[in-house]
């Protein structure tokens, strides 16, 4: 995405690279969680902000879309054909959790901004459907009707619980944000995604989670056995 929105930026008033760079990293990562519409809008109001024509953020989210397709097109080949393994292309040790969790019998839900054809097909590919029955969301094309806080409410109703019930995974500064404005307990994963399973946390994540009242923050899964402890002894 990012590399879309660099190539697309219009070079009209001699900002330094990095800072553009970083403008728009910012930007998108603030964003992270939300669907990937709102990244679209965001881009648009800053190419029209610095002199640019911008199209429309549905044309950026279908261009961003047909390139990530290139991109992981051997990937999806991999997992159909059996060549890749599924947990190869999980966060380190997602597995384990998600079956101790599934184990105890939680009520398990998946939300994602990525629109719902595409979650829906990595969740089968990946092997990891099984975990959420029909509780898989993602993005529509009436964006104003999905977000994360909607299926946050929707949990809440279906279980009939309150907001201190819920226990929320994530990367994205908007559901670790939603789960805190409810009372829920908000695991926040920093990971070092060139690395998968390096442990490493990414520090720029990190801070960034913490700073909308994240709870405990993870690099991967590889202590899911000790997280799970501590998170079922509090």
């Amino acid at each position: 995405m990012l590399n879309m929105f660099l190539e697309m930026f219009p070079r009209n008033n001699g900002e330094p690279e990095e800072v553009i760079r970083n403008m728009l990293w910012d930007d998108m990562m603030r964003l992270n969680g939300k669907q990937t519409i709102y990244q679209m809008i965001q881009f648009a109001e800053r190419v029209k902000e610095f002199g640019g024509i911008p199209k429309d953020p549905l044309w950026y989210k279908k261009e961003y879309l047909r390139r990530l397709e290139v991109r992981i097109h051997d990937r999806i080949a991999g997992l159909e054909s059996g060549k890749i393994s599924p947990d190869s292309l999980l966060l380190y040790k997602a597995r384990q959790i998600l079956e101790a969790l599934f184990q105890r019998g939680m009520h398990l839900y998946l939300a994602s901004g990525t629109d719902i054809i595409y979650v829906r097909r990595e969740a089968r590919l990946l092997d990891i459907e099984k975990y959420f029955d029909d509780k898989i969301y993602g993005a529509i094309d009436d964006y104003k009707k999905f977000s994360k806080q909607i299926v946050i409410q929707r949990i809440l109703s279906e279980n009939k619980i309150d907001g201190t019930r819920l226990l929320a995974f994530g990367d994205g500064y908007v559901e670790i944000e939603n789960t805190k404005a409810i009372g829920g307990l908000a695991v926040a994963v920093a990971s070092d995604e060139a690395n998968n399973g390096s442990g490493k946390v990414d520090e720029w994540k990190r801070n960034r989670l913490k700073s909308v009242g994240a709870d405990i923050v993870i690099a991967d899964y590889r202590d899911w056995d000790s997280l799970l402890k501590l998170i079922f002894t509090k």
